[in-house]
C-alpha cells in the first residue's frame, strides 16, 4: 500500500480526528453505490478504506509515524524503543502504558459501517441499463434476430419476438452493468420502437392496408394479388366494387399465443388511369347524360 497518509490526503502525522473527517469526505463521494461499473472508483474506494483501517490503528500509526513499520504493517528494523521510565508504575522500568489503553478511537461506528458497505459491495448486483432501438415493421410482427451497438461499444445479438408491439421492452439478463465486486451483472432493458411500414398498419393483431384497384377490376371484379406480411395471396374482388370497400384475408395478420393469428383487412381504393385515357372520357360523356345516379 501506499503512504496512508498519501493516499488520504492529509499532512504525515495528522491527528486521527483529521483524519477521519478526510475518510468520511472521501468515502461517501467514492461509495461503490454511487459509482456503479466503475471499476476506478471502487479501487480509489478500496485503497482509501485500507488507508484509513491502518491509521484509525492507534498503534501501527504511532509506529508508522516512528517509523517503525511500513504502510504494510512489517518492521523496517530490528529496533527497541524505549519509554520514559517516569510514566511507568514503582519497580516497571520502561513500561508502554499505551498498552493499558483501550484503543477507543477503534470503535469509530462510522468507520465500521463504510467497512461493512466496502464487503457488501463485492456482491453488489451491477446496474441496469436501459436502451432503445429501432426495428422493422416486418421484424417485430413475424420475430428476427437482430444485432445491434450497444453503448458501450457491445454488439449483441437479440432475438425480438414475434408480435411484438411498439414502446414493448425486452429484458435481457445479465447483459447490463458490470457488479462493482463479484456480484452478478444488471440486465439490459431494451425499449423497442418500430418504423413505420409504407403499406401496413397494426391494430391488435389485425394488419390493415389501402389497396388501389382498376377501373375495370372494381366494375368486373375479378382475381388480384394482395401484399400481406407473408407474401402476396390472392383474392377476389366482387363485381362493382367501389373505392372504401373493405375486405377481409383471414389468418394473415400478427401471430397470437398460442398459434392462431390475427387477419390481414384490405380497403379498396378505385383508382382511374393517369392522365386520362381518351376513349375512357368519350365513353363516359356517351353514358353519363343516360346513367344519372346520386353519390353525395
Amino acid at each position: 500500500m501506499r503512504d496512508p497518509y498519501e493516499v488520504l490526503g492529509v499532512a504525515k502525522g495528522a491527528d486521527i480526528k483529521d483524519v477521519k473527517k478526510t475518510y468520511r469526505k472521501l468515502a461517501r463521494s467514492l461509495h461503490p453505490d454511487l459509482h456503479p461499473g466503475d471499476k476506478a472508483s471502487e479501487d480509489r474506494f478500496k485503497e482509501v478504506a485500507a488507508a484509513y483501517d491502518f491509521l484509525s490503528d492507534e498503534k501501527k500509526k504511532q509506529a508508522y509515524d516512528r517509523g517503525e513499520i511500513d504502510a504494510s504493517g512489517a518492521p523496517k528494523a530490528e529496533r527497541r524503543f524505549y519509554r520514559d521510565f517516569a510514566e511507568a508504575g514503582q519497580g516497571t522500568r520502561y513500561a508502554d502504558p499505551n498498552e493499558y489503553m483501550q484503543d477507543l478511537e477503534g470503535m469509530d461506528i462510522f468507520a465500521d459501517l463504510f467497512r461493512n458497505a466496502q464487503r457488501q459491495a463485492r456482491n453488489v448486483r451491477g446496474a441496469d441499463i436501459q436502451q432503445r432501438v429501432d426495428v422493422d415493421f416486418l421484424d417485430a410482427v413475424n420475430g428476427a434476430t437482430r444485432e445491434f451497438l450497444l453503448p458501450d461499444g457491445r454488439r449483441l445479438k437479440v432475438t425480438i419476438p414475434a408480435a411484438t408491439h411498439d414502446g414493448q421492452t425486452l429484458r435481457l439478463k445479465g447483459q447490463g452493468g458490470a457488479s462493482p465486486g463479484d456480484g452478478p451483472a444488471g440486465d439490459l432493458h431494451i425499449e423497442v420502437r418500430i418504423r413505420p411500414h409504407p403499406l401496413f398498419t397494426r391494430k391488435d393483431h389485425d394488419i390493415w392496408a389501402d389497396l388501389p384497384i382498376t377501373l375495370g377490376e372494381a366494375v368486373l371484379g375479378g382475381k388480384i394479388e394482395v401484399p400481406t406480411i407473408d407474401g402476396a395471396v390472392s383474392m377476389t374482388v366482387p363485381k362493382g366494387a367501389n373505392s372504401g370497400t373493405r375486405l377481409r384475408v383471414r389468418g394473415k395478420g400478427v401471430p397470437i399465443a398460442g398459434g392462431s393469428r390475427g387477419d390481414h383487412y384490405v380497403t379498396l381504393q378505385v383508382k382511374l388511369p393517369d392522365p386520362p385515357d381518351a376513349d375512357l372520357v368519350t365513353f363516359v360523356e356517351q353514358w353519363s347524360p343516360s346513367h344519372p345516379y346520386k353519390v353525395r
